[in-house]
């Protein structure tokens, strides 16, 4: 097994070396210890020159998937806060491109004494969630010795869990004040994560599309004019193709304070707003918020055309989150 990690190793270090030499950046790398030993990448941000880290970081499945890593000066312990928009694509591409794309919000973090990270994980596969359990490593019963086999195919939603394990056993980083802020999808994660106990100290689903963590019916959904987007402004429509049972049940389980956050006009809001309710319900520490404005994902503070700076609305939602996140994260 000692040889066959240093074997996996030595593969990766091959593939970021040409990464790295193919690219006009200056980059060195090297291998780091955290919850498990991982690649580390020098990159800069193309339009300000901002310097940051790329860790490969092991999964459960011992795969390597992307972050992007900025920290304030010294040495910590510093709380961090994990940023993720969508689903995962294009993997270190996507890493590349959302470093330049969040650069603002990552900023005004370690400006504020927090590590950032813009995290990214494997596609997802549709509907699995609500098929298979949380993937796990067995012994490995077939060949003998002490490889392990998987239970189940692994998720999306595992790679998050890994990528908290990873930020929580960074040298610089305090274990206990880990948070993280998800757009659409990636707040949908943040649900999954916080059902699993993935040790979150206080999470941030912005418009989070949470159709399989409430285990909705979505061929019931009424769809736009093309039959492509969902339309679930209203909650009780929402409400009508959710499985309730199923939704509490994992709800249940969640001790990670939360601030769900809804976008007035989305065609989602009847979701964001039902989770938030059934939250409520079952008596979890959440708050709700809803902002008016035209860009999905404006909680992330992402320049949209013509405009380079965040508006009225985005720093109204930014000073929200952060009272939140200064409040669970720094307060401990």
């Amino acid at each position: 097994m000692i040889r066959c990690r240093e074997i996996l190793f030595a593969a990766v270090w091959v593939a970021v070396t040409a990464f790295s030499s193919a690219s006009t950046q200056a980059q060195t790398a090297a291998i780091g210890q955290s919850a498990h030993p991982y690649i580390s990448v020098h990159r800069t941000t193309p339009r300000t020159g901002t310097p940051w880290e790329l860790h490969l970081v092991l999964t459960r499945d011992e795969i390597y998937v992307p972050i992007g890593v900025r920290k304030p000066e010294g040495d910590g312990p510093f709380p961090m806060i994990l940023i993720g928009s969508g689903q995962g694509s294009d993997g270190i591409g996507k890493i590349d491109e959302y470093m330049d794309r969040t650069e603002t919000l990552m900023t005004r973090l370690v400006e504020r004494g927090y590590v950032a990270a813009f995290v990214s994980y494997r596609n997802e596969v549709p509907g699995f969630y609500n098929e298979i359990a949380q993937a796990e490593l067995l012994d490995d019963t077939v060949s003998g010795g002490n490889r392990t086999l998987r239970s189940v195919p692994a998720l999306d939603s595992d790679d998050h869990l890994a990528i908290v394990d990873h930020a929580r056993g960074l040298p610089y980083t305090d274990p206990d004040a880990i948070g993280a802020i998800g757009s659409s999808h990636s707040g949908e994660i943040i649900m999954k994560t916080a059902t699993a106990g993935g040790g979150l100290a206080a999470g941030v689903p912005s418009e989070a599309a949470a159709t399989e963590y409430l285990a909705m019916d979505t061929s019931k959904a009424p769809r736009d004019a093309a039959g492509t987007e969902l339309q679930l402004q209203d909650i009780e429509v929402a409400r009508s193709i959710a499985d309730k049972a199923r939704a509490m049940q994992r709800i249940r389980e969640v001790d990670t304070p939360l601030l769900i956050m809804g976008r007035d006009d989305d065609h989602l809001q009847g979701i964001f707003a039902l989770l938030y309710e059934w939250l409520s319900e079952a008596g979890k520490d959440a708050t709700w918020a809803s902002f008016d404005h035209p860009e999905h994902g404006y909680a992330l503070l992402r320049p949209r055309e013509g405009v380079t700076v965040p508006d009225e609305v985005q720093e109204q939602a930014f000073e929200l989150y952060m009272a939140f996140f200064d409040r669970h994260l720094k307060s401990h």
